[in-house]
């Protein structure tokens, strides 16, 4: 095979590897999060703050539904990649052809679910009447158009468990420029309301999908035939033992986002308005080292299925340098800056002084998250998506406990507290899981290192 942009992280410098692949995922994800700001940018300057709370409210339900398909998805792409690390072409074929017919159903499923489900989620989450109209328009187009999502995040995943970031962001520089444009021709020539930015939305998924499909027909690895679809139970279990616990994680964390946002909701449209643009923010700044997190479950679950061990901790090391770097750059930005950025998104006084308060919390203890996404993903990599999930239903438990015991008390500043005793408690469960995983399997590999140089490693 002789494809420049599949990576073998099997093989070769660790670091080397680890940063070719990290920078186009960054720059993807990166250009992912700033299409989506600046799309709620363009509906709150062009529609004004109501606008833009209605379609910020909806973050919560889309990441339930979309945070559910990109776990199942992310999911997939580990044992996928664990095939070929392992070198076995044959099985890679049979778990792609598995993962296209299970995500074909899942498309169906959940955009039946969404569209129904929507009125009911939104009532329960304290949704303001004023907003409820705009919600509705949004999500409606959103998730009827869910499948160029799910389409998306899969065969990307696909690219990402064979080493490939480069065409991902290929997909999502095309597919931002086409969504920008249309948000400003929709919004501010047509006039079409929030209405406007939820087709641009869906037909960028479509662009940005239909680029990663064809990039995947030209690997010669995994061209597929027939009988690659006729697979045994084994290998739809491999997925769903892989995918489930992951979808089941965000879906479990977007529960406890929601119950926050119901909490939020009942101060009034201020309050929404001032977490819909804190939300914008964080998910921006936490992106980096999320996308560290991507990276290193791609190496681990290549050394993991070559068995090649002791790689694993030198990808950590990498991957945890990265997250602390970020850390220290756009945790400042948020500590020292937090009226600026309000004022990019927002521009009543209430709401931005809300956001005053949030930003800086949350950009001191960010460091968290960031390390959180590292660990977790390593654990994943690893074949173990059990833990990840149950701390998915640690973090759901103590963001509604602070939420409901503190917002009477604190205000706004409640949902900050929140969202720092949601990462510190899933980040020491995953900590403890990935010691213990990978711990007994270095006496195994191929590179055995002592486990306590690991930790030692792991700590400088």
């Amino acid at each position: 095979m002789n494809d420049k942009k599949i990576i073998d992280f099997t093989n070769g410098n660790p670091i080397k590897h680890i940063l070719r692949f990290y920078w186009p995922l960054l720059m993807t994800s990166m250009l992912q999060q700033l299409y989506n700001f600046v799309d709620v940018m363009i509906v709150g300057k062009g529609l004004g703050d109501s606008a833009f709370a209605s379609v910020g409210n909806m973050s919560s339900i889309f990441f339930l539904i979309v945070g559910f398909s990109f776990g199942l998805a992310n999911g997939f792409g580990v044992p996928i990649a664990q095939s070929f690390g392992a070198k076995d072409y044959s099985q890679l074929r049979h778990r792609i052809a598995g993962t296209i017919q299970l995500s074909a159903i899942l498309a169906v499923f959940l955009t039946s679910f969404s569209v129904t489900i929507l009125p009911l989620a939104l009532r329960l989450m304290n949704t303001d009447e004023a907003l409820m109209s705009n919600c509705l328009k949004y999500g409606y187009i959103v998730f009827g158009g869910i499948s160029m999502s799910i389409c998306y995040n899969v065969s990307a995943a696909m690219l990402r468990a064979l080493g490939d970031s480069r065409t991902p962001l290929k997909a999502i520089i095309i597919s931002s420029v086409i969504n920008l444009s249309l948000d400003s021709l929709l919004i501010f020539v047509f006039h079409m309301g929030v209405e406007g930015a939820a087709i641009a939305t869906v037909v960028s998924q479509l662009i940005s999908a239909t680029i990663c499909i064809n990039r995947l027909r030209k690997i010669d690895i995994i061209q597929l035939k027939s009988s690659d679809f006729k697979n045994e139970s084994k290998i739809y279990t491999s997925l769903f033992s892989n995918g489930l616990p992951m979808a089941f994680m965000n879906s479990i964390t977007a529960i406890g986002c929601m119950v926050v946002q119901h909490n939020i909701n009942a101060y009034g449209i201020d309050y929404t308005t001032a977490y819909s643009a804190c939300s914008k923010y964080l998910n921006l700044f936490m992106n980096p080292a999320a996308t560290s997190g991507n990276a290193m479950s791609a190496y681990t679950s290549q050394n993991y299925g070559a068995k090649e061990y002791g790689r694993i901790k030198d990808g950590l090391k990498v991957c945890l340098s990265i997250s602390f770097i970020t850390y220290v750059i756009l945790g400042s930005v948020m500590v020292l800056f937090p009226r600026a950025l309000a004022g990019l998104l927002i521009s009543g006084e209430a709401p931005i002084q809300l956001v005053c308060e949030y930003l800086p919390i949350c950009g001191l203890t960010i460091i968290f998250v960031d390390c959180l996404f590292v660990i977790r993903s390593g654990v994943q990599g690893m074949g173990h998506p059990v833990p990840p999930m149950w701390s998915g239903v640690l973090e759901m438990v103590l963001r509604i406990a602070v939420i409901s015991f503190f917002i009477d008390k604190v205000g706004f500043k409640a949902a900050a507290f929140a969202e720092i005793s949601a990462w510190s408690g899933a980040l020491i469960m995953n900590l403890i899981a990935f010691c213990k995983i990978l711990a007994p399997k270095l006496g195994e590999g191929k590179k055995n290192v002592p486990f306590l140089a690991m930790l030692k490693t792991k700590m400088q």
